[in-house]
């Protein structure tokens, strides 16, 4: 039995994009939609039993009809070529408003086949082509299905949340102590567990966030556990295996460095529970490039404009999100030459922006003793000297002010 795991599509982020004169759509969005399109041809072309998108189909809580006609195409395939799809809710599919429904509750009103919304905690039977399946869910929690009036009465907020952390772990154990271990379960969740690395999911954050120890999920009843909500793939427990897919697009420059892409999980229904899982593979995808050029500019530099370029040229910018970060002099700053540095940068996707960050230059004081008697060039000299100009600047430096001088007095003589 093989299982696509993935989270957090985010559909409908669209930072750093432009409209694609084609499409009309925002070139990120498409970005996205591109991800996910290696999601669906791995799942039909790689014999996949069962796809499971672990929370956060969309960006916002409100998404537009472009965003849902697109992923409803996508799930179509899916759902024609017989592959169950697996749909959790996670905090960016939950409405503004209590009764309102859910981003991707459509699917149940529609009853299309083979996909299942997990919008409960409790086991959901899945028929893959395979044979059955068990999935608990522990979809991002509504407070108002969770807690009464009088449970939260004269509660602090961190008293209402460990609360409800506290049912999500009685709401796991509950549904795991029912399983029928004959039949291949795997625990799916949107949540954060204590101890992951943490990544963008923070700058987008919706609603308070909800923390479980590690044992509250890690339990030997589930064959895989698949998680979702931290966008920075990770593996954080073996036997069994607890995983984060992470995102399939990165959001910000906060995950500059992540490899984007889905688990695949291979699992022997006929093996005795605890002893299923005989495969799990990373499958990276094709996300877009962030790239940051940071320059510090060498003291000196005759050219900081072409310094910032060289920088440019050993980076990959070509299709990528670009953003240049330059730490130089005031003096440097008035001689650098930003649509010079745009024009190197051309090819890039989106330049975010060129900042400067511009050094306060030290004062240089020389002794009152050691100055005295010296002329404006001597003195001119030491000081350069003494900041460890280079040697060539500060001939081209003393030339310059010894014209100065000799205009001046020349002027004086007249």
């Amino acid at each position: 039995m093989r299982i696509l795991h993935f989270a957090d599509l985010h559909i409908g982020v669209e930072n750093y994009g432009r409209v694609d004169p084609e499409t009309g759509m925002s070139t990120r969005l498409m970005d996205f939609l591109a991800a996910l399109d290696e999601v669906v041809e791995y799942a039909l072309t790689q014999d996949v039993d069962l796809v499971l998108l672990a929370g956060d189909a969309y960006k916002s809580r409100d998404p537009n009809q472009t965003q849902q006609r697109e992923l409803a195409q996508r799930l179509a395939k899916l759902s024609s070529a017989g592959i169950p799809v697996f749909l959790l809710v996670g905090n960016h599919d939950l409405p503004h408003a209590v009764g309102r429904a859910t981003a991707i509750e459509i699917f149940n009103t529609l009853q299309v086949p083979n996909l299942h919304v997990g919008d409960q905690i409790q086991t959901y039977p899945v028929e893959t082509p395979k044979g059955p399946l068990q999935i608990v869910a522990l979809p991002w929690p509504r407070r108002s299905r969770l807690l009464t009036r009088e449970d939260t009465r004269g509660l602090s907020i961190d008293q209402i949340n460990e609360r409800v952390q506290d049912l999500l772990t009685q709401g796991v154990k509950l549904a795991a102590d029912r399983l029928d271990p004959s039949m291949p379960a795997i625990l799916t969740g949107h949540l954060t567990v204590s101890g992951s690395t943490l990544g963008s999911e923070r700058s987008m954050m919706m609603g308070q966030d909800h923390v479980l120890l590690p044992s509250s999920l890690h339990l030997p009843v589930f064959d895989y556990i698949a998680l979702g909500h931290i966008h920075k793939h990770q593996i954080l427990r073996e036997n069994p295996m607890m995983v984060y897919a992470g995102s399939l697009q990165r959001v910000d420059f906060g995950e500059e460095g992540d490899t984007k892409g889905f688990c695949v999980v291979e699992l022997d229904p006929g093996r005795m529970q605890g002893m299923r899982l005989v495969d799990f593979r990373f499958q990276p995808v094709h996300a877009r490039n962030f790239v940051t050029v940071d320059v510090r500019m060498p003291e000196g530099s005759e050219d900081p404009t072409q310094e910032v370029i060289h920088a440019v040229l050993r980076h990959n910018v070509a299709d990528s999100i670009v953003r240049v970060r330059i730490s130089l002099t005031a003096e440097q700053s008035t001689q650098l030459r930003e649509a010079e540095i745009r024009e190197a940068l051309k090819e890039a996707h989106y330049v975010t922006s060129v900042s400067r960050q511009v050094e306060e230059e030290r004062r240089t004081r020389i002794p009152a003793d050691t100055v005295e008697g010296l002329d404006p060039l001597q003195a001119l000299g030491l000081y350069l000297e003494s900041r460890g100009t280079d040697p060539q600047r500060q001939k081209k430096l003393l030339e310059y002010a010894q014209k100065l001088v000799d205009e001046e007095l020349s002027d004086q003589e007249a």
